[in-house]
């Protein structure tokens, strides 16, 4: 385990905008988890998979990861090969087997426009197509080489947008009822004010 979460640690300190977003994606994910009374066991999953879900992202190139405008299409590409390579590095540790696909699969997509495998609906692991949620508000709410972060309603009101197609509507729902119940609150203000 120690050997993961350093590997989680690495990706952050390789990437000043990265720095934190494990731990946050984790909280976002486990509020949603919560919601749906996810069983503890799978909860566990859940969350070494949102703290390793990057690692992949050590294969990509920093000129690529830190580029201050929009990436070509070869970038892209090197960019969508992290779930895959972080599926490899985690297998090649002896990580979990359970982690290893909600790593692999947390950027597909509801209507299968995702990849790596373009999976779609319930065929996407559910710890992935939380992290998916977690993952994107989290990147909406954060500095960026290339833009400034949203406010936390309008990044809500993008996942919202989105829902059906990009997302689980269920779990959207489920992120949007912990919001406004106030679970996210303090983690929210606090990423604010980092990012400031």
């Amino acid at each position: 385990m120690g050997n993961l979460t350093e590997l989680s640690a690495a990706i952050e300190a390789r990437d000043p905008y990265a720095r934190g977003p494990s731990s946050r994606v984790t909280v976002f994910a486990q509020a949603m988890a919560k919601r749906i009374a996810l069983d503890k066991e799978r909860q566990s999953v859940l969350r070494l998979g949102a703290l390793l879900h990057d690692v992949g992202k050590l294969a990509v190139p920093s000129s690529v990861l830190l580029k201050r405008g929009p990436l070509n299409e070869d970038e892209l590409g090197q960019v969508r090969r992290h779930p895959e390579a972080g599926a490899r590095m985690l297998h090649s540790m002896g990580a979990p087997e359970t982690v290893i696909p909600v790593v692999l699969h947390h950027h597909e997509r509801w209507d299968g426009s995702g990849y790596p495998s373009a999976a779609r609906g319930e065929s996407i692991p559910l710890e992935a197509r939380i992290l998916c949620i977690a993952d994107s508000f989290d990147a909406m709410t954060s500095t960026r080489p290339y833009r400034a972060p949203l406010r936390p309603e309008d990044a809500l009101r993008e996942l919202e947008r989105c829902s059906g197609s990009q997302f689980d509507p269920q779990l959207v729902s489920a992120f949007a009822a912990a919001w406004s119940d106030g679970e996210l609150d303090a983690l929210v203000w606090h990423h604010e004010a980092r990012a400031s």
